[in-house]
């Protein structure tokens, strides 16, 4: 005769991020009369699989009490792949549940996430605002977290979001001995205006040709190469860019919070300033575009919404160059695993660098360069044609002369303020001109050049010659029509003439 058991599963919710998106999990709990053991199955990597000791040590010593039964808990869906100790409170919730001392009720329509020190205590998780927007759209009234991520998660609105110190609080909580008030954001803080730090345009000497392209670069979102000797001020130059661009929407700050969140960044701060990367040129291939076994986002998705700087173009890997052809065309970057596709944005503005030579100094007027011709050729052949293809414009950068540099009159005063209030009436032009998911010129495609830009008879012409005479591919011909357009917004001229062809031109040597 079978001996009939009263079987209780317990369910509770929580998320599965992957990539920067994600899916619902629920975790399953079923308790039997058998050897006392916990089981987990469902997919889950080595720090779900630790999640027995740290949750069986949390409940115990928060005076609680773990079932001494055989504990099986599956993650479902099953077959979705699962990482992260963010698992561990909804795992100690679902045992908590099944042996009786929570009841289902208590648990519904809501979301928990959490990791679980051995006293009881939570710990902050990674991706606590991607789990918070993925509850919310799946449409959850309420989500618990550690109480070191509500502030970030709190960009997330639509949702209330509870900060948890202890399991022991949260269960006090949930059965009503303790009350704990959802976390009440102040909208204010997140309105930040853009602290300039130097350098900004004023601090440059001299240079108003380079200057000049940055400027277009910020107004159209275009990518830029400058080109110089060493000592002329192009790391300078560069580092400026990120000063030029306008402050981060509230989309942009939560699209740039989710990715540092990805990342590993548990400090619970919201990204309020424009990103600004600049990797080593001896960096890893992964740490730059993303992956690895556990697949998190690379230097080119932690700087989406801002600037990527690569000093030294021609000194990184060709394999890791030749990888950023995707993203720069795409604004998002594709990483494949055996078990695993998960995709990241970068929608970033690439500012590079480079010398003209292996020793730095051919073409200068000072000193000699000690490189050979084959030596010459060989280092920019470093960099393939496709890439440079999709870097807008390229700047010669010369040295700056011995009697500017010590000239008190050769800084200059307001340009940058100046160029901000240019850049700013651009953009503005760009999205009147757009009104929809376009921003910048440099996104539009090559349909939209059809739909949105005039060219006067003679530009036309003009760019014609020059693509036949430069031997122009296709996708540098819409580049340099693309930059034109830019310079015709910083000029508030709705049609494109031979002079803004002819600027744009310049910036394809």
């Amino acid at each position: 005769m079978l001996n009939l058991l009263h079987i209780m599963v317990a369910r509770v919710i929580t998320v599965a991020p992957i990539g920067f998106d994600g899916s619902i999990v629920e975790v399953e709990s079923d308790a039997t009369k058998s050897l006392p053991s916990l089981q987990i199955v469902g997919l889950g990597n080595k720090a779900i699989d630790e999640a027995k000791e740290r949750v069986r040590s949390a409940i115990t010593n928060s005076l609680l009490e773990f079932p001494k039964k055989k504990i099986t808990i599956n993650l479902a869906p099953a077959e979705l792949p699962k990482n992260g100790a963010h698992y561990d409170l909804p795992i100690a919730l679902a045992i908590m549940c099944v042996s009786g001392q929570l009841q289902q009720k208590e648990l519904d329509n809501a979301v928990f996430a959490g990791e679980l020190a051995l006293d009881g205590s939570l710990r902050p998780i990674k991706g606590a605002i991607n789990i918070t927007q993925l509850a919310k759209q799946a449409g959850y009234s309420q989500i618990y977290l550690p109480g070191s991520n509500v502030k970030q998660a709190s960009l997330i609105s639509g949702i209330e979001i509870f900060g948890i110190s202890s399991l022991k609080q949260l269960y006090l909580h949930l059965k009503k001995e303790l009350i704990i008030q959802p976390y009440r954001s102040n909208t204010e803080k997140t309105k930040t205006t853009k602290a300039l730090i130097p350098p900004i345009l004023d601090d440059v000497r001299g240079q108003e040709q380079a200057k000049r392209a940055l400027i277009i670069s910020a107004a159209g979102h275009h990518n830029i190469l400058l080109s110089g000797t060493p000592g002329a001020g192009k790391t300078m130059l560069a580092k400026t860019l990120v000063n030029l661009l306008p402050d981060l929407s509230d989309e942009e700050q939560i699209a740039a919070t989710k990715i540092h969140s990805l990342a590993g960044s548990v400090d619970g701060e919201i990204i309020k300033q424009r990103p600004f990367r600049s990797p080593h040129h001896t960096a890893s291939r992964v740490s730059i575009v993303g992956g690895g076994n556990n697949p998190k986002p690379g230097e080119i998705s932690l700087a989406h919404t801002g600037v990527l700087f690569l000093d030294e173009l021609p000194e990184y890997p060709r394999s890791t160059l030749e990888t950023l052809r995707q993203p720069l065309e795409d604004k998002k970057i594709d990483v494949s695993r055996a078990n695993s596709h998960v995709s990241y944005p970068a929608d970033f503005m690439l500012v590079a660098t480079m010398n003209p030579c292996p020793c730095g100094y051919f073409g200068d007027n000072t000193k000699e360069c000690s490189c050979s011709s084959t030596q010459v050729l060989a280092y920019k052949k470093r960099l393939s044609g496709p890439l440079l293809d999709r870097i807008d414009l390229r700047v010669n950068v010369s040295r700056v002369s011995n009697e500017d540099l010590l000239n008190k009159y050769s800084l200059t005063n307001n340009q940058h303020l100046t160029a901000l209030d240019l850049i700013n009436k651009a953009i503005d032009i760009q999205n009147k001109r757009y009104n929809s998911s376009i921003i910048y010129n440099a996104s539009l495609s090559n349909s939209d050049i059809k739909k949105y830009i005039n060219l006067s008879t003679e530009s036309k012409q003009l760019l014609l010659t020059a693509a036949d005479k430069l031997s122009l591919s296709a996708r540098s011909y819409f580049k340099i029509i693309k930059v034109a357009r830019t310079i015709a917004d910083l000029d508030s001229e709705s049609e494109i003439s031979t002079k803004h062809i002819s600027e744009a031109l310049q910036y394809r040597k």
